[in-house]
């Protein structure tokens, strides 16, 4: 089962790598579901992703930084979270998913349950002439999730 809600900034994560975040905001939306097997495009183009099938409403559609907490332990980690039809494969008939791509750790995520913490909205969701391109975009989206995950690392260390 599939649920979106608002996380209150009261929930504490539990640390589980040196990325240190001591609350999100009430306004973060959170997507929380069973991480289903995909079609390995992602891990085809060096991205591998946990994806969670999600419904039709198209609001949250477009690239974040995010957060992903294992539910079973609280583990956490910064990502690059991908939410939409993946059109430039699929066109607009695609079947819409939240595509998660952990930071620097792989870990077998399928049949886990997980929470996605989307915090900063980076670009809207568009259709890529080529694979290359694509590819292209996915390196400065991960970039700016990288750079956005050290600056709350280097904020929480300062507390």
């Amino acid at each position: 089962m599939l649920q979106t809600t608002r996380q209150s900034p009261a929930r504490r994560l539990t640390a589980s790598r040196p990325f240190a975040i001591e609350s999100l905001q009430s306004h973060d939306q959170v997507v929380t579901g069973v991480v289903q097997h995909g079609d390995a495009r992602g891990r085809l183009l060096g991205f591998p992703t946990a994806n969670l099938t999600m419904a039709t409403n198209a609001r949250l559609d477009g690239v974040w930084s995010a957060v992903v907490v294992t539910e079973d332990d609280g583990r956490h980690w910064p990502a690059a979270v991908s939410i939409g039809r993946r059109t430039t494969f699929y066109g607009r008939h695609g079947q819409r998913l939240l595509e998660a791509h952990l930071l620097d750790v792989e870990i077998e995520l399928y049949d886990r349950e997980i929470s996605v913490h989307l915090v900063n909205r980076l670009r809207s969701q568009r259709r890529f002439r080529d694979v290359e391109d694509l590819v292209g975009q996915l390196a400065r989206d991960i970039e700016d999730v990288r750079n956005w995950a050290t600056s709350i690392s280097l904020e929480a260390g300062a507390r």
